[in-house]
């Protein structure tokens, strides 16, 4: 018998994007630079256009990690920022565990910089609180595969799913006439195939 369906729920899901910093940014390697922080930048955008709560934090910014990415400051300018003195592991912070539960949500989407640090901890920290755990892999980063897929093993095995942001955003929607234009708008703005599909549907529609 298989295991339960548990689905993303847009009323019940917060965002944690851990450690999307500067420095880090460099040891990404098991994505393409440019593709990883439009992943990144599209499930922020996804938490915007799901009005999801948004948590930020930074390790060791001071240090060779360097400052959160800017784009994600100025997306979120209201979002709580924990910046990390020291903590390795995010939820060893309080004041970011602090954070994740005054938001009142049991399902956490997560990513960040690298897998199995940054994202790999605090997520299973999260499972062991019996939170549902959701691990965004396209807006997660590490030094190559081998790193990568010891993560996603050590997560899945725990308990936690993994997804894409395009996945996860559409499975937070349910429903294509829950919005067109806004749906297909951010699928457009970041999946440059899906903008020529909603610019041949845009055409198609102004011509009946």
């Amino acid at each position: 018998m298989g295991k339960p369906y548990v689905r993303l729920d847009k009323d019940n899901a917060a965002v944690l994007l851990v450690d999307h910093q500067t420095g880090l940014l460099s040891l990404v390697r098991d994505i393409d630079p440019d593709k990883f922080k439009n992943n990144v930048l599209a499930l922020a955008a996804a938490a915007k256009y799901f009005n999801l709560p948004t948590i930020l934090t930074t390790s060791f910014e001071q240090g060779p990690n360097g400052p959160l990415v800017p784009e994600l400051k100025e997306m979120f300018p209201d979002a709580p920022y924990i910046a990390r003195p020291g903590q390795i592991n995010a939820w060893d912070n309080e004041d970011f565990v602090k954070a994740v539960k005054a938001t009142g949500k049991k399902q956490l989407i997560i990513a960040g910089v690298v897998t199995e640090v940054c994202v790999a901890f605090p997520a299973l920290s999260a499972l062991e609180e019996d939170f549902e755990v959701f691990v965004i892999t396209d807006a997660s980063g590490t030094f190559n595969h081998l790193t990568r897929d010891s993560a996603w093993e050590r997560m899945s095995q725990a308990g936690a799913q993994l997804m894409t942001w395009f996945g996860a955003s559409c499975e937070l929607h349910r429903d294509w006439r829950n919005d067109i234009e806004g749906l297909g708008t951010l699928f457009s703005n970041h999946i440059p195939d899906y903008r020529n599909l909603i610019n041949s549907y845009n055409q198609n529609t102004s011509q009946k």
